[in-house]
């Protein structure tokens, strides 16, 4: 392998939304996640409504025919 090429590959934080940190070996310090497997609702079986009707509503809006 060719020296100083490659990323540095060390230990890592991985942070969800839901509070849930765990410990990994990555390329990057930090990473953040916005769902995990403790707040999945296929793994919790909560149904767990995430803002789509907003998404909705936006798109509706800005490509509303006249």
């Amino acid at each position: 392998m060719k020296s100083d090429i490659h990323p540095q590959y060390g230990d890592a934080i991985v942070s969800c939304a839901c509070g849930a940190v765990w410990h990994i070996k990555s390329t990057r310090p930090e990473v953040k996640v916005g769902i995990c497997a403790q707040c999945h609702p296929f793994f919790t079986g909560k149904q767990k409504f995430v803002d789509t009707a907003g998404r909705i509503d936006k798109f509706n809006r800005r490509y509303k025919k006249a």
